[in-house]
């Protein structure tokens, strides 16, 4: 028996498949192959800059559904059902709105594979698929084996991918982390993950986790365990980790050596209307920020751009705020309400929404603003965020937040690594800027 695994893509550029220069490993793939009896083939094609082989024999496709591929992943997969292979979709996107992805899968997974997957390999091969596998919270993680020779031969960023923990414990209306596992927070055994980490020879690592640092005892053990390995490692993180001394002591003996972290506004109204717990309690980010930047982390800060509380004029602030912090990346991010969550909901209520389904609607361009906003038209907040992108990673800005000698030239390797990425982000962001997402259009 074959298991095909899909990465799919986003959409066309002037007409053509979005080539993403900034593709990193697909980790959902290397996990599942990991849950495969040994007995099984598998393959990964990466429909981000690789050719599908619809006409190579299979037995299965599965494609990871995200809200910007749902559209591409569709497609796929009605190619591969016109050809008589059987299909069943994942990920966020299916479980946030099962009920659509169905429409287009012999069998869809709703929440965590880990417990369930196995069971549907095992109904594929006695030819009794069904048509909806309900994963469980939390999962159990301890035993995971995951087979980065999937990845083997593939074309990605210089670093290897892998998780600690899933879900979080905080709960913003916008997120859909936070509606799918209502504050849920669970994580794979240390010892595993740091063994598993041993055996690789990459010494650039990416967590994954939508908040590392959220069980500060168990995140305090693995990074215990890390120090021997002399790694360099980044991940998602909750401003939380500012308050423990030996927390920041042990992720820098650890090999941290940058964090993303969702400030998402600077403006107290837009963090209570998201309900950005975690940040509501600070009187300021200062404090916080110079503690970052004295233990020596790189910064990706994340905004979402949008709230009611905005207006162009405190958008511009924003941006020029972040120049001033010499973050190493930041990622303004247009508020773009997810199906499932209580901000999608609020809005649909309140009649705002521009589009029924806004990710399928062909009218739709990545970057678009998908609803009214309080204090600007639509077409303004699209193009304030697109300025807010362009403004952050434009040339001058980019060489004014190297010369931080606390984080973005604290030494060779920050410097080289923000040199090399920054112009990355900078080039993609002006590519998927108006992308129409899927390539069949009318």
């Amino acid at each position: 028996m074959k298991v095909t695994f899909i990465k799919p893509n986003m959409g066309l550029v002037n007409g053509r498949p979005y080539h993403d220069r900034g593709r990193m490993e697909p980790l959902t793939f290397a996990v599942l192959a990991g849950l495969l009896p040994g007995d099984c083939e598998f393959a990964l094609f990466d429909d981000r800059y690789e050719r599908i082989p619809y006409g190579e024999p299979t037995d299965l496709v599965c494609i990871n559904v995200e809200i910007y591929t749902a559209r591409r992943s569709y497609e796929i997969a009605a190619r591969f059902r016109q050809r008589g292979v059987k299909v069943a979709l994942g990920g966020f996107h299916v479980s946030m709105i099962p009920e659509e992805a169905a429409q287009h899968a012999d069998a869809i997974m709703i929440g965590d594979a880990e417990e369930i997957f196995p069971q549907m390999i095992a109904d594929l091969a006695a030819s009794r698929l069904k048509p909806v596998y309900q994963g469980h919270f939390p999962p159990r993680l301890g035993g995971l084996h995951t087979r980065w020779e999937i990845f083997n031969g593939k074309s990605y960023l210089p670093l290897r991918l892998t998780q600690f923990s899933r879900g979080c414990p905080n709960h913003c209306r916008f997120c859909a982390t936070g509606s799918l596992y209502q504050r849920m927070h669970c994580y794979r055994p240390p010892a595993e993950v740091a063994a598993e980490l041993a055996e690789q020879p990459q010494n650039f690592v990416f967590f994954v986790d939508d908040n590392i640092v959220a069980q500060a005892d168990a995140a305090k053990e693995l990074f215990r365990l890390l120090i021997p390995q002399k790694k360099r490692w980044i991940g998602q993180a909750s401003l939380s980790f500012t308050e423990d001394p030996e927390l920041m002591d042990l992720m820098k003996r650890s090999g941290c050596a940058g964090l993303v972290v969702g400030f998402e506004s600077t403006n107290p109204e837009n963090l209570q209307q998201m309900g950005k717990n975690c940040n509501m309690h600070l009187e300021s980010y200062a404090p916080v920020i110079e503690k970052i930047r004295n233990i020596g982390f790189q910064l990706w800060a994340a905004f979402l751009i949008g709230y009611d509380a905005d207006d162009t004029a405190s958008i511009k602030k924003t941006v020029q705020w972040a120049i001033d912090q010499k973050f190493c990346f930041s990622a303004f991010n247009i508020l773009s309400p997810y199906p499932g969550t209580p901000l999608y909901e609020e809005m649909q209520n309140q009649g705002r929404l521009l589009y029924d389904r806004w990710w399928l609607d062909e009218r739709y361009h990545f970057g678009d603003c998908v609803f009214k906003p309080a204090r600007m038209t639509p077409d303004e907040l699209t193009e304030i965020c697109f300025w807010a992108r362009r403004r952050f990673n434009h040339p001058v800005s980019i060489l004014k937040r190297a010369f931080d000698f606390k984080t973005n030239a604290k030494d060779l390797w920050s410097l080289a690594t923000y040199f090399a990425y920054n112009p990355l982000f900078r080039r993609e962001l002006f590519k998927k800027h108006g992308m129409v997402l899927g390539y069949h259009h009318k």
